[in-house]
């Protein structure tokens, strides 16, 4: 691991997190506030600078543009990301605005719509949770992975802090990387995600493979990307089921 700085990162969030993420090394919870460890929580981290757009700014100036035959969703994106993107090195900027975003994705109004009635509010909470740590995870245009922390393993870290079952774990992750989001809610995606500098983009096709996701920034080489991502996953994601405190779930 290279680590580039190792000064705490500390984020007052809107709400309290579950404080069973200080199972996983490095991060400790208490209430709203998030204290994170970037020596002890990441298994790989070079880059202490991410980018970030104004979530006000997303709401009020792009949630709500159509696209259209000229200029598609993606486009409209991109075009904010250039006008209002922010290099920062404020990570708890970086945590506070991904909680906007998935506070907004993972809205309980879409639970009648989403077609899983075994998904609940909690579930919801859970995916909140877990993706506003995502933002921390970070991939350089040349696709190389610069940052990988546990949550990059969405159901190894979900089942870690929250006790699920394989079952409930890889039921998350579907939604989390594709079964929510039908156009309507992948066009919502898209505009949302332009808040912290890119799309989401996933390395795997299904649970099973469990290769994470991560917003990369629109032109990220997707090739290298891969292999990157391939040649580390394994042992990672052994690592963080380590600190199962119910190995049989």
């Amino acid at each position: 691991m290279t680590t580039i700085d190792t000064t705490a990162i500390t984020a007052e969030l809107p709400e309290a997190f579950d404080p069973r993420w200080s199972r996983l090394p490095g991060i400790q919870v208490d209430g709203r506030r998030i204290t994170i460890d970037p020596a002890e929580y990441f298994f790989r981290f070079e880059s202490n600078t991410w980018l970030v757009a104004d979530w006000e700014l997303v709401k009020s100036q792009l949630l709500d543009v159509d696209e259209t035959t000229e200029s598609a969703v993606e486009q409209l994106a991109l075009d904010f990301i250039k006008q209002h993107g922010e290099s920062t090195s404020d990570a708890a900027r970086v945590v506070g605005t991904a909680y906007e975003v998935y506070a907004y994705l993972f809205r309980e109004e879409h639970l009648a719509s989403l077609g899983l009635p075994q998904i609940t509010a909690d579930h919801l909470r859970m995916l909140r949770e877990a993706a506003t740590l995502m933002a921390l995870n970070k991939v350089e245009l040349d696709g190389h992975i610069s940052n990988v922390g546990p949550c990059w393993f969405f159901p190894a870290a979900t089942s870690v802090v929250f006790d699920l079952d394989d079952e409930t774990g890889g039921m998350l992750d579907e939604v989390y990387h594709g079964g929510w989001f039908n156009e309507h809610r992948r066009i919502e995606s898209i505009k949302a995600h332009a808040a912290l500098g890119g799309r989401l983009v996933h390395g795997c096709q299904s649970v099973p493979d469990q290769s994470g996701g991560v917003v990369a920034p629109y032109g990220a080489s997707m090739a290298n990307f891969r292999d990157d991502l391939a040649a580390f996953k394994a042992g990672w994601i052994e690592q963080v089921y380590a600190h199962r405190v119910n190995p049989a779930a």
